[in-house]
């Protein structure tokens, strides 16, 4: 049974996301990051970089334990492992636009948060960048989109990565209207249901 290390964020939500998907057996550890208990010495030992999501597969390669962090490396991992979501036919179309969540919808939208909810005084100069670079992403989107029914034509790690991201649209003032092909997709891909029981990780009552 796969670790999970955890949080209710959308990157914690991608790894939750595959493994429902995926249905591979995981136990989730929660990590609130709101109490800081992601600085704690014995997550910081599978996480050095004190971000939420990490897991530790006690079957990994070889057989051996293997401790992993960073979302879209695990998602690589686990889809490697399953063999599932990660058309190696397609690989490089799927690698590119899981890069470009990794390196454009994650930070850009994420600031667009920071600057849009977490300040407590919102400054205008942030809010207006960055909302502006998240919407100018979701047109990157919706233009793949429109000529394709996933990210990389076939549900991939590309659309599972992206999907939590896309699903706090509303914290980014985004409606997704103005964007029809990533409604479409948006939709279609919350109406499954391993992504429903993953979205809703951790389980906290």
């Amino acid at each position: 049974m796969i670790d999970l290390y955890t949080w209710g964020t959308p990157n914690g939500r991608k790894v939750s996301v595959m493994l429902e998907e995926c249905g591979l057996p995981y136990r989730v550890h929660p990590v609130n990051i709101g109490k800081e208990e992601q600085f704690k010495p014995e997550f910081l030992a599978i996480s050095p970089n004190n971000r939420i999501p990490a897991i530790v597969d006690p079957e990994g390669p070889g057989g051996k334990p293997l401790p992993l962090f960073e979302s879209g490396a695990i998602l690589v991992y686990l889809a490697e492992k399953s063999g599932m979501f990660f058309p190696q036919r397609n690989k490089y179309v799927v690698l590119q636009w899981l890069m470009f969540q990794m390196g454009g919808v994650g930070p850009m939208f994420g600031q667009a948060h920071h600057f849009m909810r977490a300040k407590k005084d919102e400054i205008p100069y942030g809010s207006e960048r960055y909302g502006a670079e998240a919407k100018r992403l979701y047109g990157v989107m919706d233009r793949r989109l429109a000529e394709a029914a996933y990210l990389a034509d076939e549900y991939s790690i590309a659309d599972i990565a992206t999907y939590p991201w896309v699903a706090r649209h509303e914290w980014h003032r985004v409606d997704l209207a103005e964007f029809p092909a990533v409604k479409r997709w948006f939709d279609a891909i919350g109406r499954r249901p391993a992504v429903a029981r993953g979205m809703a990780v951790p389980f906290l009552n």
